[in-house]
């Protein structure tokens, strides 16, 4: 019998996996990006480029800094909060890092001494200078747009090819890095959870170096090498509220995201006087209206308004 082999994305909302590591250094929360220190992650200091390094447990913490590519690798401007003894913690709009997919950064420890990661987990790289020679020690590396996650919503999965040695997912979302989210073996395949920034992405598997498009998504688009990449778009859940109106009979909330449909997308009536219904949707602007009781409204409780192009005004509803 002939075996075939299959992979398979999974759009979820928060189901665990034991399959996907949480960066170290950073998390990314909403619109935000969390850098957290901890001081039992680090074993060892260095205090320049040349390499040599210091036992942590000699030094006394008085600040932490984090320092990267993003604020020019500086050692004073991005000083973290104390939490505890052990634990800095510096949150940062998510904005502050448009511009690029992925930045090398450390944590700094009384303006002197660097943090030494351990090359051991898919997000540490070996550090370099401005003319690429390697500076012996390791940074820690952040993606703006999407990084490994127990609580990922996007869950990337490869049946079969259980011979392989290396199996990495890399698209848009991360400049085609075909290292950093290496894919984990689960039972028949191969498994990773991804947070990903919604939006419309493309992306490929590389499974000991050979670059394949997804078989089982029929969504793809030729690339410049006249194979195929494939493409995938991460919605964003949105709740549409409408206040009052309690003695409507039904309440249909109708958009550009349905087609405007008229009986698609009921919604539910609340006890606190709303009116109701959540969805994903993709990054982008979207119009809506509501329609009560057969009669179309614009959402009352927002000014944002357009006209479509042919005559009509609606609701209109940006997704990051």
């Amino acid at each position: 019998m002939k075996r075939i082999h299959y992979i398979t994305i999974i759009l979820l909302l928060s189901v665990v996996s034991l399959f996907a590591q949480k960066p170290k250094g950073y998390s990314i929360e909403g619109d935000d990006v969390v850098f957290t220190f901890h001081r039992s992650d680090y074993e060892t200091l260095s205090h320049d480029y040349s390499g040599n390094r210091i036992d942590f447990d000699d030094l006394t913490v008085d600040n932490v800094v984090v320092a990267g590519e993003f604020n020019n690798w500086s050692k004073y401007d991005w000083k973290m909060t104390k939490i505890d003894d052990d634990t800095y913690e510096l949150r940062k709009p998510l904005s502050k890092f448009d511009g690029n997919y992925s930045w090398q950064f450390k944590f700094i420890i009384n303006n002197e001494y660097w943090a030494e990661p351990t090359n051991r987990d898919p997000n540490i790289v070996d550090a370099k200078n401005q003319n690429g020679k390697y500076l012996h020690v390791y940074n820690l590396k952040m993606f703006a747009k999407a990084y490994p996650s127990e609580d990922g919503n996007v869950r990337f999965r490869l049946r079969g090819f259980e011979d392989a040695e290396k199996v990495v997912v890399a698209g848009s979302f991360n400049k085609w890095d075909d290292q950093s989210f290496q894919m984990y073996r689960i039972e028949n395949g191969w498994e990773l959870k991804l947070q990903i920034k919604p939006g419309e992405y493309e992306y490929r598997f590389v499974v000991d170096g050979d670059w394949m498009e997804d078989p089982s998504n029929p969504d793809k688009v030729l690339n410049e090498f006249d194979e195929f990449n494939s493409r995938l778009n991460v919605g964003k859940y949105v709740t549409f509220l409408l206040k009052g109106y309690q003695d409507a009979q039904t309440v249909v909330l109708a958009g550009s995201f349905n087609d405007w449909n008229e009986e698609d997308l009921k919604m539910e009536k609340t006890e606190n006087g709303y009116w109701y219904y959540r969805l994903p949707l993709p990054a982008g602007k979207h119009h809506y209206k509501f329609i009560v009781d057969g009669e179309w409204i614009l959402d009352p409780d927002n000014s944002v308004r357009e006209y479509d192009g042919n005559g009509h005004v609606n609701s209109v509803f940006m997704v990051k």
